[in-house]
């Protein structure tokens, strides 16, 4: 559980709410439940309008992973690619088959079942970047969609400010009136505003980085099944990995850094 997200967005709304209470305003001045649903209402619909069903289905699952990142353990992959390398080089690929269950990772479990079912490494190199541009693509169109509602959300907080603005004037006759018309206008542009700089834009940003990360693990599984299939040996392969995180997988054993002789 990351709970950092929760933390940011709790910081900059409180500092925000305090420094209009250190101005002297009050909070039942910023609650305006007619600017809430014309804002949220508005962005809302706008950003359904402009996605698929695929994409609201991922980021129901993305948005999850904001406080639940469900990161792959990239040590325990980095230390799978080497154990394997080991037995291939020692064993030969069908050696592989028995270790099949231990290995964590699905997509590396799969890449090393194709290649021990007797596929050529061209086509399971082909079938990981396939598998990985898709898996990207598919990710960043669900994270875009916050973006797309940050891009939505000032604007339509400036028609909820209109529309305020509308109903003053048509009831410039009735003071009574005019307090609520004038602040729908100016908290609908508050409500706007904040939300697209305060929830969606950050959001976004942040979803976009979790997809990012995917991204990555799946090409260091592409570098390491590549460097099996072209018969790399176990420094060979750290040295391979080491861009994906130099701390993050073991060293080689001393007997597994001597077969490079075999």
């Amino acid at each position: 559980m990351d709970l950092t997200a929760v933390f940011a967005l709790a910081l900059s709304f409180g500092l925000i709410l305090g420094g209009n209470a250190v101005e002297g305003g009050h909070l039942s001045s910023l609650v305006q439940p007619t600017a809430a649903m014309i804002v949220f209402g508005g962005t809302i619909g706008a950003t359904w309008l402009g996605a698929t069903k695929e994409e609201l289905r991922g980021l129901q699952a993305l948005i999850r992973r904001v406080v639940f990142p469900g990161k792959a353990d990239r040590p325990k992959m980095q230390s799978d690619i080497l154990r394997m390398t080991t037995i291939v080089r020692r064993d030969g690929m069908l050696a592989v088959e028995s270790q099949l269950p231990s290995v964590s990772d699905p997509t590396l479990r799969q890449a090393l079942q194709m290649l021990v079912d007797g596929s050529s490494g061209d086509h399971v190199k082909h079938m990981l970047e396939l598998e990985m541009d898709m898996e990207e693509h598919h990710g960043m169109a669900s994270a875009k969609l916050f973006e797309a509602a940050g891009g939505y959300s000032p604007t339509i907080g400036i028609l909820g400010a209109v529309l305020g603005l509308i109903h003053v004037m048509q009831n410039l006759t009735d003071p009574a009136k005019l307090g609520s018309g004038i602040a729908v206008a100016f908290v609908a542009t508050i409500y706007g505003v904040g939300a697209a700089n305060l929830v969606f834009l950050p959001l976004g940003t942040r979803l976009k980085k979790i997809v990012g990360g995917d991204t990555e693990d799946r090409e260091m599984l592409l570098v390491g099944v590549t460097g099996i299939v072209a018969g790399a040996n176990a420094r060979q392969m750290t040295e391979m990995l080491a861009p994906f995180g130099r701390h993050a997988g073991p060293k080689p054993s001393p007997s597994a850094e001597n077969e490079q002789a075999a």
